[in-house]
């Protein structure tokens, strides 16, 4: 079976898929200790990852050629799909396809997956630039944010997000936007094509991190002043290099002793400093009171779809609820920690108004002491705006010309 080139990555990509659709894991999890040369097992992921952001029409494609249609987790549906991931996102030849597709159901199916295959190609496979997401995620997603938002979400899952970068100096951000063929969308960010990040120039300097702009909007918000900040479920740390680069005195606390390690890492490659505690944000007694405390939340993570498409299927229902849950506690173990006329940020990375909205409206109920402090002129990147309640929530389509951002949820808090 080896003998046919690139079989491996086909056969990894199916495992990866299977990882993640059958078992619940991460694509990045999934990935993990594969003994594939680089090249290979790169485009392992890609083949996987951009099966992911198209499944749903990828099945319609499949059920469209068969007479009855093929349980989801057979081996057949799931080499079809990856067959038909590489036409349409990666322009390979209908030759390797096939070639690479039949010896994975050796001794199954092939005569029916070289049918269903050599029908479809034969048809020609449209592009699909805009696929359609998971159903549960649909409905969803349609009743919160309406079908406009749902339109910019397919299109925007259908590529790979711009590579952004976040600058201790605004002014190295716009030179290096300038060498780099770059655009600067924020003080202190760059945004480019994607690429390979540690042979970037500039990264061993460590001038610059990899933080996308919407996650960079909680520091944001953070007073211009030095203060004493504390920064809440920490890792892996692109808000504490942030907090700590505008001067600010940084207590960073994650309850992951590795995910702590690559923070202090990037610490020590940008010669940032920040005091790093691992502990549980629920049980941990915090010395003092402190001017800011910034809880960017455990979440579902769905607002990084566009980088994982593999949340849209992790996240269902009894997850989001759950991680609601986890936030209300975290929320209000956090506000117990931001002294008087001080602040607290909360965010999360998530599309899911449960997470956003409805988990600070339940803090907002039981703690009358805090009010929302919308942001002022000058704190948002231009483009982005704060609702009318005074919150930021960034969704698809928001600066879609200029690349588009992950879904995010912010809101600054002042406490009496």
């Amino acid at each position: 079976m080896d003998k046919v080139e690139g079989l491996g990555a086909r056969q990894a990509a199916l495992s990866m898929l299977d990882a993640v659709l059958r078992r619940g894991r991460t694509l990045d999890s999934a990935s993990q200790g594969t003994k594939l040369p680089p090249a290979d097992a790169a485009l392992a992921i890609a083949i996987a990852g951009e099966t992911l952001r198209r499944l749903p029409d990828l099945d319609a494609l499949i059920d469209s050629a068969t007479r009855q249609r093929l349980p989801d987790d057979s081996k057949a549906r799931m080499v079809l799909r990856i067959a038909l991931a590489q036409k349409i996102a990666l322009q390979t030849p209908e030759h390797a396809l096939v070639a690479t597709a039949l010896p994975l159901v050796a001794g199954g199916p092939r005569r029916l997956v070289h049918g269903v295959l050599g029908t479809l190609l034969r048809r020609g496979v449209p592009p699909i630039d805009a696929p359609h997401l998971p159903d549960a995620v649909e409905e969803r997603w349609g009743k919160a944010w309406g079908e406009d938002v749902l339109l910019a979400a397919r299109r925007a899952i259908a590529g790979r997000p711009a590579l952004d970068l976040s600058f201790r100096d605004d002014s190295d951000a716009q030179a290096f936007a300038s060498e780099h063929d770059g655009k600067s969308l924020a003080p202190g960010h760059v945004r480019l094509a994607s690429q390979s990040v540690t042979k970037m120039a500039g990264f061993d300097e460590g001038g610059w991190w990899v933080q996308d702009l919407a996650s960079s909007l909680p520091a944001r918000l953070m007073s211009r002043e030095p203060a004493d900040i504390l920064d809440l479920c920490a890792a892996p740390g692109g808000k504490t290099m942030q907090l700590a680069a505008a001067g600010h005195r940084v207590t960073a606390l994650d309850q992951s002793e590795s995910r702590l390690a690559r923070l202090r890492s990037n610490l020590d490659r940008t010669g940032l400093r920040a005091e790093l505690v691992t502990a549980d944000a629920l049980g941990w007694e915090p010395p003092r009171q402190f001017d800011a405390v910034l809880l960017d939340a455990p979440c579902s993570a769905t607002g990084t779809f566009r980088r994982h498409p593999e949340v849209l299927y992790r996240a269902r229902p009894s997850i989001i609820g759950q991680s609601a849950d986890l936030q209300t506690r975290l929320i209000d173990r956090a506000a117990k920690m931001v002294r008087p006329g001080g602040y607290l940020i909360y965010a999360v990375c998530s599309l899911e108004p449960q997470e956003g909205e409805g988990t600070l409206a339940v803090f907002l109920d039981r703690n009358p002491g805090f009010d929302i402090d919308p942001p002022r002129t000058g704190e948002l990147p231009d483009g982005v705006t704060s609702a009318p309640e005074g919150w930021v929530r960034v969704l698809p389509g928001l600066l879609e010309d200029e690349g588009g951002l992950d879904g995010f949820f912010v809101a600054r808090l002042r406490r009496d």
